[in-house]
């Protein structure tokens, strides 16, 4: 199922607090959705469990909570994007030869 046909916008996206949160407007068939998707790209097993255990909350006579989950603000930042670039890494070192620092001439040097 492409992500544009999946229940909430930015699924992907969404880290664990929100998601739990978002899918609280779910009913069961969006829910079992989000879960075949799951299982088929990221099988994260933090986020099976959550929405599993929704599930579990509407079989046992919860209901979806109001509201439609796709008129949710987007997801903040970018999708895969990191400000770490090789400007900001760490500087390259060497590790010590067994521990001795005389061992290793050129540590931590040009």
């Amino acid at each position: 199922m492409p992500d544009h046909d999946l229940p909430l916008p930015d699924y992907d996206q969404l880290p664990l607090g929100e998601l739990r949160h978002r899918i609280r407007s779910l009913d069961e068939a969006g829910l079992r959705a989000l879960v075949d998707h799951e299982r088929a790209h990221g099988d994260r097993v933090p986020v099976r469990q959550l929405l599993e255990a929704r599930l579990a909350e509407l079989r046992d006579g919860a209901e979806p909570a109001p509201g439609d989950p796709r008129q949710a603000p987007p997801v903040s930042g970018t999708p895969g994007g990191s400000p770490v670039s090789e400007a900001t890494a760490a500087p390259g070192s060497t590790p010590l030869r067994h521990g001795v620092a005389g061992q290793t001439p050129q540590r931590g040097r040009p």
